[in-house]
C-alpha cells in the first residue's frame, strides 16, 4: 500500500485513529463507573470477571488476528473488529443482569483486540519503517488521550445519566469509522494456497487462557498453591508443550517459532512485557496510595494520575516525529526507560500529593519516549509478510506483562501488608483500645482493613459517631494504618522499579537495525535475522 498518495494515506490514518479512539474510549470511560454499574446489576461477586473476560478475549483476538491478517489483509479484520465492538457495546448497554453483562463485554473484548492490533499493523502496511514511527507515536497518543478524558467523562456520565449511555454514547463514532475504512482502505487479495493453522490456534488459546486466568484469580480468594491455580498452570504447561510440537511441523503456523530466533523481536517483546508490568503497577497502586495513605477522594485521585497520560501523549508524539527524522530509535529507549525508573523511584519515597503528581509526570515522559520504540523495532526486524504476526506478538507480551504484573505486585502487597499491619497494631505507639467499651473498640477495629481507608465519607462518619474519649485513639489508629499501608506500597513500587531496571539492562542488548525507507527492501541486518533457519526446531 506504499504506492497510495500521501493524501489517501492520511485519510486512511484518520479513519484508523477514529477506530482506535472508539475502542479505547469505550474501555477507559467505564473504569470509574464499573463498580457502580455492577452494583446496580447486583453482581459484585462477579466483579473481577467483568474485567478478566475483556482481557482474555482481547488478548486471544490480538494474537490470532496477526497471522490471519497477514494471509487475508487487514481491511476485513479491522471492519470485523469495529462491527463486533459496536455490537458488543450496544448489547452491554442492554444488560439486565451481570451474566449478560459479562458475555457482552467478552464480545467487546474480541472487537477491541482486533481493532487495536490491526491499527498498528496497518501503519506497517501504509508506511516504510522510517516514516512509521511518527504514526505509531500518534496512535499511542490517541490511546493516551482516551486515558486522560475517559475516567473523568465516565465519572460525570454515571452521575448525570443512565449507565447504559456509557456504552452507547460513542456508537456513532464507531459507525463513522467503519464507513470511512470501508470506503478508503484498499482491499488486499487473498493469497492462494494458504492453510489456516486451526490446531495451532486452538492450542495457543488453551495456553494463554488458563495462564491469564491463573494470574487474574490468584490472590485473596484463591491461594497460589490452591488446586485451582495449580491446575490452571498445569494446563498452560501441557498446552504450551503441545503448541510448540505442533508449530514445529505446521505448514503455516499461527505464531512462527522462528520469530523468536530473531534477537530484536525477542528482546523487544521481553522489554515490552517488563514495561507493562511496571506501568500497570504505577497506575493501579499509585491511586491506592493517594486515596488510602494521603486521604485524597476518588475524584481528585483521578486528577493525580492524569498527568502520566498527558505527558505520555505529548512525548510519544514527539518521539515518533524525531525517530522518523533521524532514523534512530534505540537512543529513545535508553533515555525513556531510565526516566520511567526515576518516576517509579519517586513513588517509593513520596509522602505528599505534589510528589505523586511529580512521579506521574516523570513516569509519563519516560513511557512516551520508550513505548513506541519496541513495536517499531519488532516491525523493522521482520519481513513484511510477517508484519502482522510480529506486531501481534508484541501486544501479546504487553498484555501478559500487565496481567502478571498486577498479580505479582498484588501478592507482594498482601504479604507485606499483613506484617506491617501487625506491627502497627502491636508496637508501643499503637492505640490502647482496652480502655474503651467493647462495642466502640469493635467499630474502630473494623478500620484495621486498609480498604476501608478508601471510603472517606464512611471514615468521617464513623469518627463523628465515636465518644469523645475514643476520638484521639481512632485518629492515632488510622494514622498507624495509613503508615503501614504506605510502607507496604513503597515495597510494591520498589518491586516495579527493579523490574524496570531489568528492562533497562535488556535495552543495551537491543540491536539497532537502520530503519528501512521501503517495505519492499529489507535491510541486510533484518534479512540476515529472518534467514536464520530454526534447524533445532524442525
Amino acid at each position: 500500500m506504499e504506492h497510495l498518495t500521501p493524501q489517501r494515506k492520511v485519510s486512511i490514518m484518520i479513519a484508523i485513529m477514529a477506530a482506535m479512539f472508539f475502542a479505547a474510549i469505550n474501555q477507559t470511560i467505564t473504569s470509574t463507573a464499573m463498580p457502580r454499574i455492577i452494583s446496580i446489576l447486583d453482581g459484585m461477586d462477579y466483579y473481577t470477571w467483568t474485567i478478566n473476560i475483556y482481557l482474555l478475549t482481547s488478548t486471544i483476538a490480538t494474537i490470532l488476528v496477526g497471522k490471519l491478517s497477514d494471509m487475508f489483509g487487514r481491511k476485513p479484520f479491522i471492519l470485523i473488529g469495529i462491527l463486533l465492538f459496536i455490537i458488543g457495546a450496544f448489547l452491554t448497554g442492554t444488560s439486565t443482569n451481570v451474566v449478560q453483562f459479562i458475555i457482552y463485554r467478552g464480545i467487546q473484548g474480541i472487537g477491541a483486540g482486533i481493532v487495536q492490533s490491526t491499527a498498528f499493523m496497518s501503519v506497517g502496511d501504509l508506511f516504510a519503517p522510517r516514516e512509521r514511527s511518527k504514526w505509531m507515536g500518534l496512535l499511542t497518543a490517541v490511546f493516551g488521550f482516551s486515558s486522560v478524558i475517559g475516567p473523568t467523562l465516565g465519572g460525570y456520565l454515571i452521575d448525570h445519566m443512565d449507565w447504559h449511555w456509557l456504552f452507547w454514547i460513542f456508537l456513532p463514532l464507531g459507525i463513522v469509522a467503519f464507513i470511512m475504512i470501508l470506503i478508503l482502505f484498499p482491499k488486499v487479495e487473498r493469497k492462494a494456497g494458504v492453510h489456516i493453522d486451526y490446531l495451532g490456534s486452538f492450542l495457543l488459546t488453551t495456553t494463554i487462557v488458563p495462564l491469564l486466568l491463573a494470574f487474574s484469580m490468584a490472590g485473596p480468594k484463591h491461594a497460589w498453591g490452591s488446586t485451582m491455580i495449580l491446575n490452571l498452570f498445569a494446563g498452560t504447561i501441557v498446552s504450551g508443550i503441545l503448541f510448540i510440537l505442533v508449530e514445529r511441523k505446521a505448514e503455516n503456523p499461527v505464531l512462527p517459532l522462528h520469530l523468536f530466533k530473531n534477537s530484536v523481536v525477542t528482546i523487544s517483546n521481553i522489554i515490552g512485557f517488563l514495561m507493562n508490568f511496571g506501568m500497570l503497577g504505577a497506575m493501579i497502586y499509585l491511586s491506592f496510595f493517594v486515596q488510602g495513605v494521603l486521604a485524597i477522594s476518588a475524584t481528585y485521585a483521578g486528577y493525580v494520575t492524569m498527568p502520566m497520560s498527558i505527558f505520555m501523549v505529548i512525548t510519544s508524539a514527539l518521539a515518533g516525529q524525531l525517530i522518523s527524522k533521524t532514523g534512530k530509535y534505540k537512543r529513545f529507549a535508553l533515555i525513556g526507560v531510565p526516566i520511567m525508573i526515576l518516576g517509579m523511584a519517586i513513588m517509593i519515597i513520596m509522602t505528599k500529593v505534589w510528589m505523586a503528581v511529580l512521579a506521574m509526570c516523570v513516569f509519563g515522559i519516560g513511557l512516551g519516549l520508550g513505548m513506541p520504540v519496541f513495536s517499531l523495532a519488532t516491525q523493522n526486524a521482520v519481513s513484511h509478510k510477517e508484519l502482522g504476526v510480529a506486531t501481534a506478538s508484541s501486544q501479546l507480551f504487553r498484555n501478559l506483562g500487565g496481567t502478571i504484573g498486577i498479580a505479582v505486585m498484588g501478592t507482594v502487597m498482601s504479604n507485606r501488608l499483613v506484617v506491617n499491619l501487625k506491627d502497627a497494631m502491636q508496637y508501643s505507639n499503637a492505640p490502647n483500645l482496652s480502655t474503651l467499651d467493647p462495642a466502640t473498640a469493635k467499630k474502630m477495629l473494623s478500620f484495621a482493613n486498609p480498604t476501608n481507608l478508601m471510603n472517606k465519607p464512611l471514615l468521617e462518619q464513623t469518627q463523628a459517631s465515636l465518644p469523645p474519649e475514643a476520638q484521639g485513639l481512632f485518629t492515632q489508629m488510622i494514622d498507624n494504618i495509613r503508615g503501614a499501608l504506605g510502607d507496604t506500597l513503597s515495597t510494591v513500587f520498589l518491586t516495579g522499579t527493579l523490574v524496570l531496571v531489568i528492562a533497562l539492562v535488556l535495552v543495551f542488548f537491543l540491536k539497532e537495525i537502520p530503519l528501512r525507507t521501503s517495505n519492499a527492501a529489507a535491510s541486510k541486518d533484518a534479512t540476515r535475522e529472518q534467514e536464520i533457519q530454526p534447524a533445532t526446531m524442525s
